[in-house]
């Protein structure tokens, strides 16, 4: 079985571009860690209708885990399915060190049948231990590479990753555009590639900065990287849309779309924000929940991660309406499935 890849002009750039940040971005994490990624492929249909590659980072002594994940999906006119390309880079990093931010990365560009086309942006920093300086390195980029579009992007960044329950949002620096074009794609296609490499870059330069210089994290350091690795994790099964509609579309891409989340959790700690949410989301966590091994501190393994995935398919053919409790889109836009992560 051959991965055919959309033959449609805009979207054969846009896979040219995307997979150029790819590489870049592991190139990067290569020189962090000392070490290269795996690599491996998933198929749509067979490879008929596209699908991906997933280039991982296993646990090390520099990374907790990493994911930078490209895909591509496609079908015909004739399909009956308004979808007519979606190309993808979605990336997540967990350094180990909990003084060293995770940083989530998803850019997409997506066409309709009906001649519809829009990207999607997102870039968001995310540390256990928050640090003023590596934030304010982050938001310069944000601030010097988004350009007019600052605003609405840190505004619908700020919305989307907030979470009512908790009273807290996941991450210090967010950036969020949905239906994204300056009017041209040329134009566009410029702006998301620099985009991604100021992103990426400068995510890199802050591992790097740290690289050597950070004592053995204390106790209560490794306390709270897994209490936040443990609220990244509620906050992408509960809240986050892209994963939910990945998810609901196929089953085919499972540990691709839950690539982002953290190596290990504290199930207590999640249990105990059950109280917190309001029907039928509190339902979801108690299943979720329910098929943890144990009470403590659970690893998030890929057995672990394909029974979130059936649980919460599951879940939504049984209350198709909690869709809406979810985090807040610009647009309250209808996902298609685009993030492999977030």
């Amino acid at each position: 079985m051959a991965l055919i890849y959309s033959t449609l002009p805009e979207a054969v750039r846009t896979a040219e571009i995307l997979r150029g940040l790819q590489k870049r971005y592991v190139a990067g994490l290569a020189a962090f860690v000392g070490e290269m990624p795996i690599a491996k492929q998933w198929l749509r249909n067979k490879g008929e209708c596209g699908g991906g590659e997933r280039l991982s980072f296993l646990e090390n002594t520099a990374l907790a885990g990493a994911s930078i994940n490209f895909s591509q999906v496609h079908y015909r006119g004739d399909s009956g399915v308004r979808l007519a390309a979606a190309t993808a880079l979605s990336a997540i990093v967990h350094p180990a060190h909990p003084r060293l931010p995770s940083a989530h990365l998803h850019l997409s560009y997506t066409q309709m049948q009906d001649g519809d086309a829009y990207w999607r942006l997102m870039a968001d920093l995310n540390p256990a231990i928050e640090n003023e300086q590596q934030r304010m390195k982050f938001d310069r980029m944000l601030a010097a590479v988004a350009d007019q579009h600052l605003l609405e992007g840190v505004e619908n960044g700020e919305q989307y990753f907030y979470i009512p329950a908790l009273d807290r949002h996941r991450g210090v620096s967010h950036f969020y555009l949905e239906r994204f074009t300056l009017g041209d794609f040329d134009d566009d296609l410029s702006y998301v590639e620099q985009f991604g490499m100021a992103v990426l870059t400068t995510y890199v330069s802050i591992l790097m900065d740290g690289m050597g210089e950070e004592k053995e994290p204390s106790e209560e350091e490794q306390a709270s990287q897994l209490a936040y690795h443990t609220l990244y994790l509620f906050q992408v099964l509960l809240m986050d849309r892209g994963t939910t509609a990945g998810l609901l579309i196929h089953d085919q891409n499972d540990q691709g779309i839950l690539g982002s989340l953290p190596p290990r959790v504290d199930k207590n700690l999640l249990s105990s924000w059950e109280s917190r949410l309001t029907g039928p989301q509190d339902i979801l966590l108690e299943r979720l929940l329910r098929v943890m091994p144990q009470m403590g501190v659970v690893p998030v393994t890929d057995s672990l991660k394909k029974q979130f995935a059936e649980t919460i398919r599951r879940f939504y053919r049984d209350f198709p309406e909690a869709v809406a409790l979810q985090a807040k889109s610009p647009l309250d836009h209808q996902d298609r499935g685009l993030h492999g992560s977030t």
